[in-house]
């Protein structure tokens, strides 16, 4: 455990000194993020500025559910669109032969190689949008320390589901719009459940479990989340945590490398 310690410190290291090396994309990043933020605040403005609330969720709750929302699109942002996107191009150009023989998980190398400073505005601001949108529900320190291990969950969630998809490129090789498409499906977090019909809820929790990646999360922040669904939340995270390991497996079964 300790040299893969080791491993990810180099690996992050030597990714955020490439990375700065272009400051000004760090500002225009900075900027976009601001400009897409502002685009979804105003997007939940349009229900709220007439009176209207999600049934059970006023203006500051909702705003949880978007912090938390965009505290996902960082974490995308730095860590997953860096590193999971990138096993297309490896399987493509058959550099993944030399990831296979290195003396680490093939899985672990994937998914920690690169990290991208790109993320972190989105990062900053979701944490402001929850921190802002709590004070205002006067929530407490363990109100927040408790939406922690949902959130850890939501993180592992949706990390299994995308390493799964990249996984795929080792049969279907152009695979970047599968990719798009769960980015896409993803967007439906920015509002809590409620606020879409009875079958999209139903979707949206057991087909593409985007409800424990945000609105669950939420309400255990709130404190009013029930135990079932955290636990929920925890063994679906980790089925999928194993799963993903498991399907890795069986895809490298049907790998050809490039030298083969």
């Amino acid at each position: 455990m300790q040299r893969y310690f080791k491993v990810l410190f180099l690996f992050w290291s030597t990714a955020i000194a490439a990375e700065l090396e272009y400051r000004l994309n760090f500002l225009i990043a900075t900027f976009s993020s601001l400009a897409n933020l502002i685009g979804s605040i105003f997007g939940l403005f349009l229900f709220y500025r007439t009176g209207y609330n999600f049934r059970g969720w006023n203006w500051q709750e909702a705003m949880l559910v978007l912090g938390i929302f965009t505290l996902l699109q960082g974490f995308s942002a730095a860590f997953l669109v860096p590193n999971l996107n990138r096993i297309v191009e490896q399987v493509e150009r058959g550099t993944l032969d030399f990831v296979l023989l290195k003396p680490i998980s093939s899985q672990f190398w994937l998914s920690t190689r690169m990290i991208s400073p790109w993320g972190f505005p989105d990062l900053f601001f979701g944490t402001i949008i929850i921190l802002y949108a709590g004070g205002q529900l006067n929530l407490s320190v363990w109100n927040y320390l408790f939406s922690i291990v949902p959130i850890l969950f939501g993180l592992i969630i949706l990390y299994s589901l995308w390493f799964m998809l990249g996984s795929t490129s080792i049969w279907f090789v152009k695979i970047y719009n599968v990719t798009e498409v769960l980015r896409g499906l993803l967007e439906a977090g920015r509002y809590p459940m409620v606020a879409y019909p009875a079958a999209y809820r139903v979707f949206f929790t057991f087909v593409v479990p985007v409800a424990f990646l945000t609105t669950i999360p939420a309400e255990a922040m709130l404190g009013r989340s029930e135990t079932t669904w955290i636990l929920g939340s925890g063994l679906l995270a980790l089925v999928l945590l194993l799963a993903s390991k498991l399907f890795w497996q069986f895809a490298l079964r049907f790998y050809t490398s490039a030298s083969s």
